[in-house]
């Protein structure tokens, strides 16, 4: 297994701690891996192998334990009297009323507790009523471009001659590990990306969210896919399948909407208004939790690339945990404001600065804000445009390379 420091530094704080710890993301973004490399890192440092209880609740050996009674009866067997436990529950929303279980075992035994999950909904009102206050949510994606290279030269030593030539491939073929641990060439990297799709779509959507029309749904997608970097709304879904001759009401476009943030296919992005302070609750952007999943569902599409740029900007923000909103500044807009604690930043992103004109659009916006925090104008571009009035053009390979915007 390779380490993946961003998420065991974040457990790592929490070990011992009373919080249950819950790993959230799409399928095959790495959490079970996430769980393996936090059981190596407990063992290491002296907790015995009996101690440690690992459940993966999606293999046929646990399949049984899907209710309450049954996976307190197991782990209870597991469990000594007397003895500090750490327990580590992969995929815990297969268990039906999961929360109770959890909430059991608190009560009722010296454990530690990790688990993962694959529906954001997971930390839904009844986790809360539960566990109100008592549990932490560590989000993880999959590999930002830093990882990316790490797998490859792992597996793959010597193959690229530059970051610049790496950055061309994590491009094409997206962040899903499985993919970076075998040599596969496009159309199969798409194949296995789509099979994790499908799987997402029935399993965390349809079946989870009781959706009937499947046909329906997946038009959504497609059309949500296709508006990467394009803020909309379930009004204007309705009104594209109303053009196509397919009606369909806004609230069930919204519903199909929340079960794809539910399921990690999408994350939605507000805008904020920066004249007026305030979060909008129209017009917001949707990206996809892996670039790789619009081409395993609509093929490579050069004229998107401007979205899948951002879209890859926006999930590297993500990872370092910032919130992301869209700005919004009279009739401009900053693709992204990113704020963290004390940090803000503000990132434009375009493919190339081709023009005097894409130029001014670019920097113009991030040089009217009248403030002191980093402002990016991020691009693919091997020509150089000097900062201005303090807003860096930086390459997006730089950008995703950087340990630190704040410098």
């Amino acid at each position: 297994m390779i380490s993946r420091p961003a998420y065991t530094q974040q457990l790592r704080l929490f070990i011992d701690k009373p919080q249950v710890k819950i790993l959230t993301g799409i399928r095959r973004s790495g959490k079970s891996t996430v769980l393996r490399l936090l059981r190596e890192e407990l063992l290491s440092g002296g907790v015995k192998q009996e101690q440690v209880v690992l459940i993966n609740l999606e293999s046929f050996i646990h399949s049984e334990l899907n209710t309450v009674p049954r996976l307190y009866e197991y782990v209870s067997s597991q469990i000594q009297k007397g003895k500090k436990y750490y327990l580590l529950l992969d995929e815990i929303q297969e268990v039906d009323a999961w929360e109770k279980a959890v909430n059991a075992f608190l009560v009722d035994f010296d454990v530690d507790i990790y688990l993962t999950g694959s529906n954001s909904h997971l930390l839904s009102s009844e986790l809360a009523t539960y566990l109100a206050g008592r549990y932490v949510e560590i989000p993880v994606y999959t590999l930002s471009f830093t990882e990316f290279l790490e797998f490859r030269k792992h597996y793959f030593p010597g193959e690229f001659q530059s970051s610049k030539d790496a950055f061309l491939r994590y491009l094409r073929s997206g962040g899903f590990p499985v993919i970076h641990t075998a040599n596969y060439y496009d159309d199969a990297a798409y194949k296995v990306v789509y099979d994790i799709y499908s799987s997402v779509i029935l399993r965390d959507t349809v079946q989870r969210y009781k959706i009937r029309d499947v046909e329906l749904l997946e038009r959504v997608v497609k059309y949500a896919f296709d508006n990467i970097g394009n803020t909309f709304s379930g009004k204007n879904v309705a009104d594209y399948f109303k053009s196509q001759q397919r009606k369909i009401d806004v609230n069930t476009v919204y519903n199909y909407l929340n079960a794809l943030e539910g399921a990690f296919i999408l994350y939605r992005v507000p805008r904020y208004d920066m004249k007026g302070r305030e979060v909008l609750k129209t017009q917001e952007k949707f990206y996809i939790s892996d670039v790789s999943l619009l081409y395993a569902t609509m093929g490579f599409r050069d004229r998107m690339i401007a979205g899948i740029l951002e879209n890859i900007v926006f999930l590297e923000l993500k990872r370092r945990g910032y919130k992301v909103y869209v700005g919004k500044s009279d009739n401009k807009e900053i693709d992204f404001i990113a704020e963290k604690q004390n940090e803000k930043i503000y990132v434009q992103v375009a493919y190339k600065l081709d023009s005097e004109q894409t130029v001014e659009r670019e920097f113009s916006t991030l040089v009217s804000v009248a403030d002191q925090h980093p402002k990016f104008v991020v691009t693919l571009d091997d020509l150089w445009q000097d900062s201005i009035e303090g807003v860096r053009h930086i390459h997006i390979v730089d950008f995703l390379q950087k340990e630190v915007f704040h410098n």
